[in-house]
C-alpha cells in the first residue's frame, strides 16, 4: 500500500505503471503480434493497484522477469517499435522497484541477508544484461562497438578452447605465482621494517614513489628482463602486489594498543611471540584488505603486461589481438572470463578472511 513505500518506491511504481498503461494503448492496433508483451502490458496497469490493495514485493520481480522474457521472446530484427522501450522502462522499473523493498525487508529483520542477500546483485545483474541486449539488438547497434550478450554467450561456446588456454597462460602461470610471491614478500619485509627503524626510514618512502609508477612503464622492462613467456608477466604482478601488500602490513602492526603491548611485556614475551601472538592477529583485516586489493591488481598487472610482448596465448595477447582483428565478439568473452577469474579470486579471498577474522567486529556485523 501507499504507505508503505519511500518517495523512490512510489515514483518507480508510477513509472512501471503508467508505461503499462501506455503499452496497452500502443498495441491494440497490432493485437496478436506480440502476445507476451500485451500480457506483461496489462499485468504492469493492473500494478498501480498497488496503492488501494496489498501487493507483495515478490509480484514486482515476477513483473520484471516477465517483461525480459517478453523482450528477449519477440525482440523484432529491424528498429524497436516505441513499445519495446516501454516494455524496457516497465521492466528495469520493476527490478528497480523489487531490489528496493527486498533490501528494504532485510534491512528490518523480515527476511534473512544470509542468502536472501544474494538475489540483489543477481538481480541488477540479469537486469544490465537484459537492458544490454534489447538496446543493443533492437538500436541496431553495430556489433564492432557493442555486441550484444547472445553473441559473447555463443563466442564463449564456440572457443572454449582457446579462452581456457589463455586462462591458463594468464591466470593459473603468471597470476597466482606473481600473487603469492608479491604478497609473501611484502609480508616479510614489513615485517623487517618494523622490526628495524633503519629500514623503516628507507624503504616506506621508496615503497609509496615505486607504487605510484605505471605499468604501462614496468611490463616492457620486464619482457626485456624476463622474456616474452609468463616470467615476465608474474614480475610485473610480484611489483604491484609488493608495496600493497608492504603498507598495509605495516599499517596492521601498529594497530595494536599500547595497553595490549604493555601487558605482553608484563608477561615476559618476546619480541617475535608479541608479533605471532598479538601484533599479527590484530594486523590480520590490514592484511587481507592487502590481499583482496591485489586480488584485482594482479589480474590487470598480468593482462596488461601481455600487451606488450607474450606467446600467442593468454588474455592480453588475445584482447590485442582480436580488437586488430575486429573480433569483438572474442574480446567480450575473454573480458568476461577475466571478469569471472577476478571476481571468484576476490570472494575465495573474503571467505578465508571471515574464516581467520571471525573475532573482528566488522566480520561479525559491527556488534562489538
Amino acid at each position: 500500500m501507499r504507505h508503505k513505500l519511500t518517495s523512490l518506491q512510489l515514483y518507480l511504481a508510477l513509472v512501471a505503471g503508467g508505461c503499462g498503461v501506455f503499452g496497452v494503448l500502443a498495441t491494440l492496433p497490432t493485437l496478436g503480434s506480440a502476445p507476451l508483451l500485451q500480457v506483461f502490458f496489462t499485468f504492469a496497469a493492473l500494478s498501480l493497484l498497488r496503492f488501494v490493495l496489498p501487493w507483495r514485493f515478490w509480484l514486482d520481480g515476477f513483473m520484471a522477469a516477465l517483461g525480459a522474457w517478453g523482450l528477449i521472446a519477440s525482440l523484432p530484427a529491424g528498429p524497436m517499435p516505441v513499445h519495446y522501450w516501454l516494455a524496457l522502462i516497465a521492466a528495469w522499473g520493476f527490478a528497480w522497484l523489487f531490489v528496493e523493498r527486498l533490501s528494504a525487508q532485510i534491512r528490518e529483520g523480515k527476511l534473512p541477508e544470509t542468502g536472501i542477500g544474494l538475489i540483489i546483485p543477481i538481480t541488477f545483474g540479469l537486469a544490465l544484461l537484459v537492458m544490454w541486449e534489447v538496446v543493443t539488438r533492437g538500436a541496431n547497434v553495430p556489433a564492432v562497438l557493442l555486441p550484444p550478450p547472445s553473441a559473447i554467450g555463443a563466442r564463449l561456446a564456440a572457443e572454449t578452447g582457446i579462452l581456457w588456454a589463455d586462462f591458463v597462460q594468464t591466470f593459473i602461470k603468471s597470476v597466482l605465482p606473481g600473487y603469492a610471491i608479491g604478497c609473501l614478500a611484502g609480508l616479510v619485509a614489513a615485517i623487517l621494517v618494523d622490526r628495524s627503524p633503519f629500514l623503516k626510514a628507507g624503504i616506506m618512502p621508496i615503497g609509496n614513489f615505486m607504487s605510484a609508477l605505471p605499468i604501462i612503464g614496468i611490463a616492457p622492462i620486464m619482457v626485456m628482463w624476463f622474456g616474452f613467456d609468463w616470467q615476465s608477466k608474474a614480475a610485473v604482478v610480484v611489483a604491484m602486489t609488493f608495496f600493497p601488500m608492504l603498507v598495509n602490513t605495516v599499517a596492521g602492526l601498529n594497530a595494536a594498543s599500547v595497553m595490549e603491548r604493555d601487558l605482553m611485556r608484563t608477561y615476559a614475551a618476546s619480541y617475535w611471540q608479541t608479533l605471532f601472538k598479538l601484533r599479527l592477529p590484530a594486523a590480520a583485516p590490514f592484511i587481507f584488505n592487502a590481499l583482496k586489493i591485489n586480488s584485482t591488481l594482479a589480474l590487470i598487472g598480468a593482462i596488461v603486461a601481455e600487451f606488450f610482448g607474450t606467446p600467442v596465448v593468454g588474455m592480453g595477447f588475445r584482447i590485442s589481438t582480436g580488437v586488430g582483428r575486429l573480433a569483438i565478439d572474442l574480446v567480450w568473452a575473454e573480458i568476461a572470463v577475466a571478469a569471472v577469474a577476478g571476481s571468484a579470486f576476490y570472494g575465495v579471498i573474503a571467505l578465508i578472511e571471515r574464516g581467520v577474522t571471525f573475532w573482528h567486529p566488522s566480520v561479525r556485523g559491527g556488534r562489538a
